[in-house]
């Protein structure tokens, strides 16, 4: 009796550590949510921020986890611990700006300094964060 429960616990483990695997090392890699084929919210970089400065929760049901296109001016470009680009987009706020993480390949011209960037939102830290972002073509 005891070398079945064993037999199937170990069953179950078995399978739920392939389950795991699959997730994610296959499925996740072909079922990645892609902004470029979303409808995003169009806003400005210092309506985003001053919403979550006004009420962070209100904020979050409106932008938390989907699509926004904002246009603003770039004040910093940098790299993060993976080699993706980032920007650091300019608000109202000098203590509050819009940070992007770039999608992988996506490059950006070292003139432009105004861009319409288009990202997933994560919300607010000490700005206001998007992910996995790309830059709208015709920003001049």
């Amino acid at each position: 009796m005891r070398k079945k429960i064993l037999a199937i616990i170990a069953v179950v483990i078995i399978i739920g550590a392939v389950g795991v695997w699959y997730y994610v090392f296959q499925y996740s890699k072909t079922h990645h949510r892609d902004v470029v084929n979303e409808d995003a919210t169009i806003i400005t970089a210092a309506q985003i921020v001053k919403d979550y400065q006004t009420n962070e929760k209100a904020a979050n049901a409106a932008y938390l986890d989907k699509a926004i296109q904002l246009k603003g001016v770039i004040l910093k470009r940098d790299k993060d611990q993976a080699g993706n680009a980032t920007l650091t987009l300019k608000s109202n706020d000098p203590f509050a700006n819009i940070f992007c993480t770039l999608k992988k390949g996506v490059t950006l011209s070292q003139t432009d300094s105004v861009v319409i960037v288009k990202g997933i939102c994560n919300g607010f830290l000490s700005d206001v964060v998007l992910n996995d972002a790309i830059v709208v073509p015709g920003h001049k």
